[in-house]
């Protein structure tokens, strides 16, 4: 069962949508007690998969969506890829420099604001609210999991890692 958390034209909206013709439900894995923190499997050379650094098993992010004519469903978005790229730069070198990122977030975002998100780590139940990290377009999650708290990175537009454009991600729990 899919419960819809947020308008169905929001990022998260069209993510968990990419992801529901597999399953409706995704099977609840059991939660890693707080002091063994979940391992994320990262690609290696030769293919092999191998523990990430701990990451932490659930996050709570806010993030600005620049999507480019055409990358959100929805969206009467008039800036070019390479606008759009620009525009995403600037703003992710402004919220490194202290500047009020949920500001950023309301003057810029092609999400719905506030653009805030919990989610689950990979082998994590999610909380009430969250989505899991594997329900999400993949850069979504690998950026902001490996951030610290106040932490700000971004997820470059990639069309299989992040179709919808670039995601400048704050990380707030």
């Amino acid at each position: 069962m899919r419960i819809a958390l947020i308008p169905a034209l929001t990022v998260a909206g069209i993510l968990a949508a990419v992801a529901a013709p597999q399953s409706q439900t995704a099977p609840a894995a059991p939660s890693k007690s707080a002091t063994q923190p979940a391992q994320a499997p990262q690609p290696a050379q030769g293919g092999k998969s191998m523990p990430a650094a701990a990451e932490p098993e659930h996050i709570k992010i806010q993030h600005i969506l620049i999507g480019y004519s055409g990358s959100v469903p929805g969206k009467a978005i008039q800036r070019t890829q390479e606008e759009a790229k620009t525009l995403a730069y600037d703003l992710l070198k402004r919220a490194k420099a202290g500047e009020d990122f949920a500001a950023l977030v309301k003057a810029n975002t092609d999400d719905a604001f506030p653009g805030i998100y919990g989610m689950s780590n990979r082998g994590v139940a999610p909380r009430q609210g969250e989505y899991l990290r594997t329900k999400m377009v993949p850069a979504f999650g690998d950026a902001g999991f490996p951030l610290k708290v106040g932490e700000v990175g971004m997820a470059d537009f990639d069309p299989e890692k992040s179709p919808y454009g670039w995601h400048i991600v704050k990380r707030l729990e």
